[in-house]
Formats: structure tokens, C-alpha cells, sequence
């Protein structure tokens, strides 16, 4: 089977190894790498390991090394072509067909990057000639040293018309070929072919085994009328599948676990002299999809680089947008904004290594940035514009295709709204109980009096019989929930499995999601907590404690629930005091002592048996209805 190195190296660059070894292999992740039994030989200490980063796995007890595709091969039994079938298949390349064609075609690419590597050493050439001092003297105003510029590649292309074609031909090579790689023009109405790059210091564009397939130049008369011009689309070069420093990127960027995009070749150039030689940067143009599956086959979470100002904040949001489909687990990006009127070229040259660090340390996640872009400047000061905010936020969601991040994404959005939106509510706290600010209830009255709020019948303790209560009311009203949130999340229960009953519902507040009794109940059962609200709803003796229980309306419920709370808090808060008292007067038993001992008993039992109500307070729930 004849196939070309690039349809095979697409190919192997559509999987992510570990996950193709990982079918019949345990992995276990370990830093960059991941390790695990070899396949090819009986072992009990994992020395097999896999490198996503530079796609090969190795055995370091059997010597086993090899690609997807090998890996494929040897543990499926499979043929060359057999693998590349089916690896093809999976992704929904289609497999050439060999052909005279087709390797003519592949003869004729060989030939053709031959003729760039001629291109490049002969701009180079021009760099260090006398026709170059200008370009050379530029670039090194720049602060670019010999050794860099070496390392690079940088050339320069001369001002003549025809300097590089007929530099070419002297070399025999053909002015075709220099019309298909995009190095000359061909004017349309047959006039002579002429350079496309004059006068421009020379940037080699090369693919990800380093053959220069394509230039940019920039340009070095004011009166050019484009600053940087990139090689047209060629059959070597297409732009939104390249990465400017792809190949010396590669390794660079397994050794410092990270890559990092910026916007051009200088900013790529001055960070690799800086020792920050883990950068690329696209091709004049917003990141592509296949840029983007490039990034992610040398980092997890590639860092992008944007100016600070408003037009860096847009191209960051196109970032967002064309990465956010494409989204799966462990894969996204990360956003460094620079400080105004710099960029890395400049940051780096004046302030060092450091500065970027610095920068990049502080890069925030994709997360933080889709939330930014579109929370920003959004008035949601009324129910219509917060239910527009909340449309807004989960429409843009759905583009996600991986349905677990999705879903991940989802529950962390309601969790920002929830508290973007949630009540702010006043507290006065003295040191003592939680919610001992508040104002004291007044004595119970009427029916109210007759439940266990007001006063509590021998048997089980006060606490606990208050714990059920309150559980049990939130349980069948669960939109208290929606107003007193945080202190239901901060009780403390001692009756078995009501701390697990609370938790859920919290949960379920904070996310935001739906508070009606059914979506409560559901979400009760699903955690496994419903048990438990079986059993305190079937005890008898709560059944008098009518606000509890469902058919109440919601008003009586959320009142006989603030009795109850601010019961429960005094009563704990008297319990702790007590037994502090008794544990001291038992240590060190002084009249003083014992004198506090007496005072924090008698206020614990008379909370025990006082009753409570609310001044104003009416029935409203059907059969109990009155005024």
C-alpha cells in the first residue's frame, strides 16, 4: 500500500494513543506520560509506557516501541493495510487508492519541498550579503542575536523583481515549480512570472518534521501595502492546518508539560531566546478547529495569548467559540491577557523570562473566560432579563458535544447564577447561636400552641424531634430552601440520615436546579435518602405538626419552619452553653462555677418547654383556614 507520510501522519494525529492502548491496556497517568502491563510480554511491574505528546509507546522490559498503527498491528494481528482500514474507518478518513497517480503526485510533493529547502537557504544567503544589511541590521535592532536568527531561519528576500527566479534557474530549478509552491507570480494574462516576496525579511514556515513548506514576509519599505504576507494555499501549504514553529515545538513543549500561542513570529522568536520555547503561533488568521486538535496533541491546555485591550477580549471570545464544540475530557484551554500596549515581543525584550511566567501562571481557564464573555455588561435586574441571561447561558452550552463535560459545564453554570442571583440577606451575629440577631418570637398562641413548636410531649428528646421536623418540612417545601439556604446548610443534626437528607437539598438549591416537591423527591431517591424521609413521615407522633407535611399551604409552612429554626438554633446554642457549664463546675467545683451551672440548666429546660409563635400569625392551609 502506497500512501503518502502525510495522509499517515494525519491519520495517527487523529487518535489520542492512550486511548486507542488504553482498550486492552490498563493506563494509569503518571505526569505526561501513562503507564501500564505490557501487551507484548508477561510482566507484574508496569515498564510499559505511553507518550500522547510525541505518539509512540515503549516497552522498557521488552523493547517494545512503536505508533497507533503498530500498536494496532501487533495486538490485533492485523496488516499494514488491515490498520489503516480500520484506524481510517473509525475516524471517517477515506484510505487513497494507490495509483500511478497518485504516486506521481507524491514524487512530484518531494521534489517541490526540495525546491523550498533551495528557496530558504537562499534567502538566508541574502540575510549575510550586502544586499541584506538593511534587513539584518533591522532585525538585530530588534534585539535578535546571530545564533537566533540561525536557529530560525530567518532570510531575506531582495527588492529585484525577478532576483529569486532567476536565482532558481541558475539552479535548475523550474519556474513551474516555483509557481506551485507560491514562491513566483503567474499573471493571468500570460505576462512574466515575477517574485511574490521583495523586499522582506524572510520567516520559513515549515510543517511539523521541520521541511519548509511555506514563508511570511515582513516587510521593510513604509510604503509596502501589507506588513506581513503569507505564502498563498499550495499543495505543501494550507494555513489553517499549520502552526508557525511546529516543529521544534514539539519536543519543547513535552519537556515544559505546555505550549503556548501567541499572535506572530516575533513574539514566537524573542520567547524562544528568552528560553520560553514552547511557542507557536497560527497563520494570520483566529485559531482553527485543526489548529486547535494540533495544540491539544502537545498539551492538554494549551495557553493563548491575547492583547488586554477590547479587540484582544473579541479574539479571545472567537477562541472560546470555536473550542467550545469541540471540548472532552481533559482537553480545553487556557487564556493569558497581556498588559495594555504590550505584547510578548515587547514584555519579554523589556521586563524578561519572568514577566511571561508570571503571565502565564495567572492564565485563566476557558471556563471563567465563556462565563465572562457572556455575563459582561448583561443587566439581569428583573425576572424577564435574569430567564434571558439563563436561556443565553445554557443555549450556548449545548454546543458542547461531549456530553459528560457538558454536563459538567451545566451544573457549574447554575451554580455561578445561583450565586449571582441568590438574596442577599442581613445577618446580626454577637458571637452567640447562629441567627441569635434575631428578633425573639412571641408567646404561642392559638392553634400553633397546640403543636410540638410550642411545646414538646414526653418521649423522644426536644432536638431530635425538632430535626425531624425541619427536615421533613423542607422535604414537602422545598422552595424554603430558595430563603434560608445557608442556615439549613449550616445545622448540625444528630439523628441518623438526616444529615444526608440536608445535604442533597442543599445541593439541589445551589445548582440551581428546579425546587418542587416531585424534582425534590426524585432527586432524594436517586441519592438514596428517601428511606430515611419514609421513616421520620411514617413516625405518628409528628402527624399534629400540620405546617410539615404537604398539604400546607406554602406561607404556613415557611412560617411554622422559622419557628421551628429559631427554636432549634436557641435550644442548641442553651445545650452547648449547659454542657460547657457542667463540664466546668464537674473540673473545678467553686461556688461560682456551680452558681453558672444552675443558671445555663434552668435556661436550657425552660427552652425546652417554651413555646413560640409569631405576632400576626394566621392559618391559611384548607381545612385549618381561618382569621
Amino acid at each position: 500500500m502506497a500512501l503518502s507520510p502525510q495522509f499517515l501522519d494525519e491519520l495517527k494525529h487523529r487518535f489520542t494513543l492512550s486511548d486507542v492502548v488504553g482498550r486492552s491496556v490498563k493506563l494509569v497517568r503518571r505526569g505526561r506520560e501513562s503507564t501500564g502491563l505490557c501487551p507484548f510480554h508477561n510482566e507484574k511491574t508496569p515498564s510499559f509506557t505511553v507518550n500522547d505528546q510525541k505518539g509512540f509507546y515503549h516497552c522498557f522490559g521488552c523493547g517494545e516501541h512503536g505508533s497507533v498503527l503498530d500498536f494496532v498491528m501487533k495486538t490485533q494481528g492485523m496488516t499494514f493495510p488491515e490498520a489503516v482500514e480500520t484506524l481510517a474507518g473509525e475516524v471517517g478518513m477515506e484510505v487513497p487508492k494507490p495509483s500511478r497517480e497518485e504516486i506521481e503526485r507524491q514524487k512530484e510533493r518531494a521534489s517541490l519541498a526540495e525546491v523550498m529547502d533551495a528557496v530558504a537557504g537562499w534567502y538566508q544567503t541574502q540575510l549575510r550579503a550586502q544586499v541584506g544589511k538593511g534587513a539584518l541590521d533591522y532585525i538585530k535592532g530588534r534585539g535578535l542575536a546571530d545564533e537566533t536568527l540561525t536557529r530560525f531561519g530567518l532570510g531575506y528576500a531582495p527588492a529585484g523583481r525577478t532576483a529569486l527566479k532567476e536565482a532558481m534557474k541558475a539552479r535548475d530549478i523550474e519556474e513551474d515549480q516555483l509557481v506551485e509552491t507560491g514562491m513566483l507570480i503567474k499573471p493571468e494574462d500570460g505576462g512574466a512570472a515575477y517574485d511574490r516576496f521583495r523586499d522582506r525579511l524572510m520567516f520559513p514556515i515549515t510543517d511539523r518534521q521541520g521541511r519548509v513548506i511555506a514563508f511570511g514576509g515582513r516587510a521593510l519599505s513604509k510604503d509596502a501595502k501589507a506588513k506581513y504576507l503569507n505564502s498563498p494555499e499550495t499543495g505543501l501549504f494550507h494555513k489553517g492546518a499549520t502552526l508557525y514553529n511546529w516543529a521544534n515545538v514539539r519536543a519543547a513543549s513535552y519537556d515544559a508539560g505546555q505550549v503556548l500561542v501567541v499572535e506572530g513570529y516575533m513574539d514566537v522568536i524573542a520567547l524562544a531566546q528568552a528560553g520560553i520555547d514552547y511557542a507557536v503561533a497560527p497563520l494570520g488568521t483566529a485559531l482553527t478547529e485543526e489548529q486547535i486538535s494540533h495544540l491539544w496533541q502537545m498539551a492538554d491546555e494549551p495557553i493563548l495569548s491575547f492583547d488586554g485591550d477590547n479587540a484582544g477580549q473579541r479574539a479571545a471570545g472567537r477562541a472560546v467559540e470555536r473550542a467550545l464544540p469541540m471540548l472532552r475530557p481533559g482537553k480545553s484551554l487556557r487564556f493569558m491577557m497581556m498588559p495594555p500596549g504590550d505584547d510578548p515581543d515587547s514584555l519579554v525584550q523589556r521586563e524578561g523570562r519572568e514577566a511571561i511566567e508570571a503571565l502565564i501562571d495567572k492564565a485563566e481557564p476557558l471556563v471563567s473566560v465563556l462565563w465572562n464573555n457572556i455575563t459582561v455588561g448583561v443587566h439581569a435586574d428583573t425576572p424577564e432579563r435574569r430567564a434571558g441571561l439563563e436561556k443565553k447561558v445554557f443555549g450556548k452550552l449545548a454546543e458542547i458535544q461531549d456530553e459528560n463535560v457538558k454536563g459538567l459545564y451545566q451544573r457549574e453554570f447554575r451554580d455561578r447564577l445561583f450565586q449571582r442571583f441568590r438574596p442577599q440577606r442581613n445577618r446580626t451575629n454577637s458571637g452567640g447561636a447562629r441567627g441569635s440577631g434575631r428578633k425573639r418570637l412571641a408567646p404561642a398562641t392559638g392553634l400553633l400552641a397546640s403543636t410540638k413548636l410550642g411545646r414538646v410531649k414526653s418521649g423522644a428528646p426536644v432536638t431530635d424531634t425538632l430535626q425531624q421536623l425541619l427536615v421533613l418540612t423542607l422535604v414537602n417545601h422545598p422552595e424554603i430552601l430558595v430563603r434560608h439556604e445557608e442556615e439549613v446548610a449550616g445545622l448540625e443534626f444528630s439523628v441518623p440520615g438526616l444529615d444526608g437528607v440536608r445535604n442533597a437539598l442543599v445541593e439541589k438549591a445551589a445548582f440551581g436546579d428546579a425546587l418542587d416537591r416531585e424534582a425534590v423527591h426524585t432527586h432524594l431517591e436517586a441519592a438514596g435518602h428517601m428511606d430515611i424521609v419514609r421513616r421520620t413521615a411514617a413516625d405518628k407522633s409528628l402527624k399534629g405538626d400540620w405546617f410539615a407535611w404537604p398539604e400546607a399551604a406554602l406561607s404556613d409552612a415557611l412560617t411554622g419552619f422559622e419557628h421551628l429554626l429559631s427554636r432549634y438554633q436557641h435550644i442548641t446554642a442553651a445545650k452547648t452553653a449547659y454542657e460547657q457549664a457542667e463540664a466546668d463546675y464537674a473540673a473545678d467545683m467553686t461556688e461560682e462555677n456551680h452558681a453558672r451551672f444552675v443558671a445555663a440548666q434552668a435556661t436550657f429546660r425552660a427552652l425546652e418547654e417554651k413555646e413560640a409563635d409569631k405576632e400576626g400569625y394566621r392559618l391559611e392551609s384548607g381545612r385549618f383556614s381561618f382569621i
